[in-house]
């Protein structure tokens, strides 16, 4: 596994390279140790686009709550016949109506926290055992938590054993604007509720509509001191050489 002060030297270089020399690296260095995670978002699509142009095969997944939008759920089948591979689905161990039983109806309208950590976190956790380096879409631009991100970073993933997971973010320097263009000129197949105002699109119950001026993240847990899902915080990044 990787040192924090050489994931730190690699971070400088990969702030400067376009993202499909990004993820060549990380194939020749992990192979199927590595895989992307997506929920679909516009960087997901782009950055499993530069993975199929230039060859490099890594393993894809994504994350299906049991409350996703219908057009969500179309997407994935729409996206496995365009890029000609399966996508690979974690799921929570309880149903939705498991979880009624056990927790009362509609937990997330009372504590989209738990709700989020039985549905998201946990499969997510689970899956990440098997992996090296987990590599996902987020960009800086799309949010206030999301600013300082780095290209490459290093997380702790289990103290108890002393294991290490590198994440990988090979769309974080790219804009909005540039994602679309991108999608537009490849015709990649993407959420249709995109066009209707939805910038940033998770579980039906917690997504709304953003305005443009918003940040894209901003129709998400509306009403809720709430701006991550917990995918991307359950870890401690590993900041320097004593971490």
């Amino acid at each position: 596994m990787l040192t924090v002060e050489e994931v730190q030297s690699l971070d400088a270089q990969f702030n400067t390279l376009p993202s499909e020399k990004v993820l060549a690296w990380a194939w020749e260095k992990f192979g199927n140790r590595a895989a992307i995670g997506t929920s679909f978002q516009g960087a997901g699509l782009v950055m499993m686009h530069l993975a199929k142009r230039h060859g490099i095969q890594f393993p894809v997944f994504t994350l299906d709550t049991g409350l996703l939008f219908p057009e969500t759920v179309a997407l994935k089948k729409r996206l496995e016949d365009f890029f000609g591979y399966q996508i690979e689905t974690l799921v929570p161990d309880l149903t939705v109506e498991q979880q009624n039983a056990a927790q009362g109806p509609e937990l997330w309208k009372r504590d989209p926290d738990l709700c989020c950590t039985m549905r998201k976190v946990l499969p997510l956790q689970t899956r990440l055992e098997s992996l090296d380096c987990w590599i996902t879409g987020l960009r800086r631009q799309q949010s206030d938590t999301r600013a300082s991100i780095g290209i490459i970073e290093l997380y702790e993933f289990d103290p108890a054993v002393k294991r290490d997971i590198v994440k990988l973010n090979p769309m974080a320097n790219w804009k909005r604007e540039d994602i679309w263009k991108h999608i537009q000129e490849f015709k990649i197949p993407y959420n249709p509720l995109q066009d209707q105002g939805y910038r940033s699109i998770g579980c039906l119950p917690c997504t709304n509509k953003s305005a443009g001026g918003e940040n894209e993240r901003a129709g998400r847990w509306t009403g809720f001191n709430k701006v991550e899902c917990g995918i991307h915080t359950f870890m401690a990044k590993k900041q320097d050489a004593t971490n």
